[in-house]
């Protein structure tokens, strides 16, 4: 196994909780929905600690200090001064798989970050140039989807190929031979399923992570009726075992109806351009890619969020995109309540996939946060944020 290093000197999650020993200054301090108004007057106290006001579309750095301080056009600065980074692509052998990977940034934590069903590394391209500013950033296509190999599941006779547990174990795998240290998982929908099973199963891997909408798996053979679980089989046999699975995918996997999926659960669909339909679309029409769809539809076993969260040691952060007409934030709000999730964040008006919604001011803000505030008792330096 890869030694990983832990010489990071950040804040620990639990020192900087605004439900326990942090002062918010809000025009709402009873709630941890922040709008943009809310972000002009919020200001933070911590111990001995200053930070300066937050302003819309920034996050402030800053080193520990007894007074109020601004580094808004120190931070102003910087950013219009740096270029974009590069983003390369490369692919890793895993088990005699090939398995595509983006990465990009060459100092401070690694990040990775685990793409949502039918999506893959390209779905973070806007966010992984942003992160590399101050991160190591890595961005997955996990197996069966992106450009990475598509599998037949039959070959592996009556044994589920397609699991949570196959990707968390290529999640770790991947931080043991690529990253080659610990890495803070950032995840959306499914990827959130296999973080969390990731962090489980191998629990010296994963810093922390945050989820944005996570998965309900409302289709789970647990969450059916006792009445109406035959009935879900047969449909899974029907798709899986005749050429009716075929028809609907090709049905799918059309131009013009990735196009509706993408604008049914965007709210804002001015982000649906003809090139992320392109980026979704094109991996999915390469062999394999109908029999992996189909393989995953009929999947109703399996973990469920609300099962492996109690199992995480890791700090947690949940952010949810209020238009989510997939996975309801009304369900989702249950998940805070878990003591391994330091914060549950409200996203207004954004749907199921922030980090395309809000590429900019959560890569700059949201996923920035992990990273710095983690398993250190010094106050060192400091990163906080609050999703816009």
């Amino acid at each position: 196994m890869a030694s990983f290093s832990t010489s990071a000197r950040v804040l620990p999650v639990l020192s900087l909780h605004p439900k326990r020993n942090l002062s918010i200054i809000t025009s709402s301090p009873s709630s941890v929905h922040f709008s943009n108004t809310h972000l002009h007057s919020l200001k933070i106290r911590h111990k001995s600690l200053g930070l300066s006001s937050f302003e819309p579309g920034g996050f402030v750095v800053c080193s520990a200090s007894n007074n109020y301080f601004s580094v808004d056009e120190q931070m102003k600065e910087k950013q219009s001064s740096e270029e974009p980074y590069e983003v390369k692509n490369s692919m890793w052998n895993w088990r005699g798989y090939s398995i595509r990977y983006q990465y990009s940034g060459s100092t401070g934590p690694a990040l990775v970050l685990v793409h949502g069903f039918g999506a893959n590394s390209d779905h973070w391209r806007k966010n992984i140039m942003v992160l590399a500013k101050s991160h190591r950033v890595y961005s997955i296509d996990l197996i069966g989807y992106g450009y990475s190999d598509k599998p037949n599941p039959r070959d592996f006779f009556d044994k589920p190929f397609y699991t949570f547990e196959t990707w968390a174990s290529q999640l770790n795998d991947f931080c043991k031979d690529v990253v080659k240290d610990q890495a803070f998982f950032i995840c959306n929908s499914i990827g959130g399923l296999v973080g969390l099973q990731a962090a489980v199963m191998e629990p010296e891997i994963c810093r922390g992570m945050i989820l944005l909408n996570i998965s309900l798996r409302m289709l789970h053979i647990k969450k059916q009726p006792w009445y109406g679980r035959p009935l879900i089989r047969s449909f899974q046999n029907l798709l899986r075992n005749t050429a009716a699975g075929k028809l609907f995918y090709k049905m799918v996997a059309t131009s013009e109806s990735v196009r509706n999926i993408l604008c049914q659960c965007y709210n804002d669909t001015s982000q649906v351009t003809e090139e992320l339909v392109e980026k979704i679309l094109q991996p999915g029409l390469e062999t394999g890619a109908a029999d992996v769809f189909l393989e995953f539809i009929c999947y109703s076993g399996g973990p469920l969020p609300e099962e492996l969260l109690p199992q995480v040691k890791c700090p947690v952060l949940i952010a949810w995109g209020d238009k989510d007409p997939w996975e309801p934030i009304e369900l989702g709000r249950a998940y805070g309540n878990f003591d391994s999730v330091e914060d549950f964040i409200v996203l207004p008006n954004v749907g199921h996939c922030p980090q395309v919604s809000l590429y900019l001011s959560l890569s700059s803000a949201c996923l920035h946060t992990l990273s710095y505030l983690h398993t250190c008792r010094c106050y060192d330096q400091v990163a906080i944020f609050f999703p816009l």
